[in-house]
């Protein structure tokens, strides 16, 4: 039964500036689609997680994420409790310029028709990827909806926070990733998966819950968000001209298959490695390995179309 009722986190920062620009028009939307709320603005890093818990503190069964992929990681960290179970529905408008999440469960990508979801939706229970990971103060825990990574990926994260005024992006994005290309440079890595271990020099390791990651890149063409599994795509030591021949395969998922392209299926992951190696969560830069990840199998339920399954 539809809840009639929610709380809306809104990030006004996400996609340039556009979510807090057309939030009067969505706040509208959504009373239209049959809903009563109350919203409040996300003011910094975090702070999306800390509104989601407050909101299932005050009863709250249906928290709407309005944003990109990083605030609807943040809603979902604060939706789950310490044994990794959700206690409210997860709401999503997806308004940021990745997109993988709503492109993971297949919620519309245009705001107006996401809002008109929520007269009519159903719960998916989908599967959470969790990590904890080398933190300032020690190990951190954080849940993370489609993907994390260690590598290239997170080195590109680094330096695109690091381009003047911080800009966020498609074209930052690009421009981030090419300077990365020039001057990365591959890292040892210990790989264990399910207790198998490997060392190896890798390009890049990332483990997966849904399929896509850096807007649109099929990843790991084969996750599914309610399998009760991690999928694992390590790219190994491939050169820049490699690299680049093979990046628009990443788009199709014909990337898998590669001789230096390994694919695993697990339960739980360890990543280290002697050198500096970045982590990123859902396009978010967090820390460094060692990391440790496990799956927590129907963790949450996701507020999505009738008829569309998770993948």
């Amino acid at each position: 039964m539809a809840v009639h009722h929610a709380q809306v986190i809104v990030n006004p920062c996400a996609g340039g500036g556009f979510t807090g620009r057309k939030w009067p028009q969505i706040c509208g939307l959504l009373q239209d689609a049959g809903l009563s709320i109350e919203h409040g603005f996300t003011d910094g890093p975090g702070h999306g997680t800390d509104l989601a818990r407050e909101a299932v503190e005050r009863g709250h069964e249906l928290v709407i994420a309005v944003g990109g992929d990083g605030t609807v990681n943040e809603v979902a960290n604060g939706l789950v409790d310490e044994e990794g179970k959700g206690r409210a529905t997860l709401g999503i408008i997806g308004l940021g310029t990745g997109g993988d999440a709503i492109r993971t469960l297949g919620i519309p990508r245009d705001y107006v028709q996401a809002c008109h979801l929520f007269s009519d939706y159903r719960k998916c229970t989908i599967d959470l990827g969790e990590v904890e990971y080398t933190g300032g103060t020690g190990w951190v825990r954080r849940l993370f909806f489609n993907t994390a990574g260690l590598g290239f990926d997170a080195a590109t994260v680094e330096r695109q926070h690091a381009l003047p005024g911080g800009l966020r992006g498609t074209l930052p994005h690009l421009i981030a990733l090419g300077i990365t290309l020039v001057s990365y440079r591959n890292k040892r890595v210990t790989l264990s998966v399910d207790g198998q271990a490997e060392e190896r020099r890798c390009f890049t390791v990332v483990v997966n819950n849904g399929r896509y990651f850096g807007g649109g890149m099929k990843i790991a063409p084969e996750a599914d968000v309610c399998d009760g599994l991690l999928d694992v795509v390590v790219i190994g030591d491939m050169g820049r001209s490699g690299i680049l021949w093979n990046l628009p395969k990443v788009y199709s998922g014909n990337h898998i298959g590669h001789p230096m392209v390994s694919a695993y299926r697990a339960l739980g992951v360890e990543v280290g490695s002697p050198e500096r190696l970045l982590l990123q969560v859902d396009g978010e830069l967090v820390g460094e390995a060692p990391a440790r990840f496990r799956l927590l199998p129907a963790a949450l339920d996701v507020a999505v179309a009738p008829g569309e399954q998770g993948g």
